[in-house]
């Protein structure tokens, strides 16, 4: 177990293991960490994942979200948790394409000792250039990620998983 429990633990074979068999590998992390890497999950959500315009990331949130309530009734806080990240990467992205239109924040490569991290890394921003259509995209997004995280049994299920997992 890496030293601090409570981090992500980047270490794992992610392709070969099944959080839904062994949750007690599963580190809630901080904000999006994992999203992409853990299964089955990701193969569930990702589908899913949509914020092109208002329409679609309506559609997409609400199906994400009632993903997240699914998972949370079946006592599946790995699978609730991952739909929470989902929701907030449909808004951090869009956020993003909303503020750049390339989706690209910052000018130039992520340096080689850098890539997986997040962060300019000395990198010089690039001009923003405001697109209202993603933006409500992202207010979309936002919105859902906010029910998600303030909803009273997911925090009870964290908690538990939580005090359960991570000592």
């Amino acid at each position: 177990m890496p030293e601090n429990n409570k981090a992500f633990n980047y270490s794992l074979d992610f392709d070969k293991t099944d959080f839904r068999k062994q949750p007690e590998l599963y580190r809630v992390g901080k904000g999006e960490q994992g999203v992409l890497l853990v299964e089955p999950y990701k193969s569930e959500i990702l589908p899913h994942w949509r914020f092109k315009t208002p329409e679609i990331a309506r559609e997409s949130s609400e199906k994400i979200y009632s993903l997240f309530k699914e998972y949370l009734g079946l006592q599946d806080f790995v699978g609730a948790d991952m739909a929470r990240k989902f929701l907030q990467m449909g808004y951090t992205r869009a956020r993003r394409y909303a503020n750049h239109k390339s989706g690209k924040k910052y000018k130039g490569p992520v340096p080689d000792d850098k890539k997986g991290q997040s962060g300019a890394h000395g990198r010089e921003e690039l001009p923003r250039e405001v697109d209202p259509v993603k933006a409500e995209a992202a207010a979309i997004f936002k919105a859902k990620w906010e029910l998600a995280k303030q909803n009273k049994e997911y925090i009870r299920q964290k908690e538990a998983f939580q005090s359960r997992y991570s000592g």
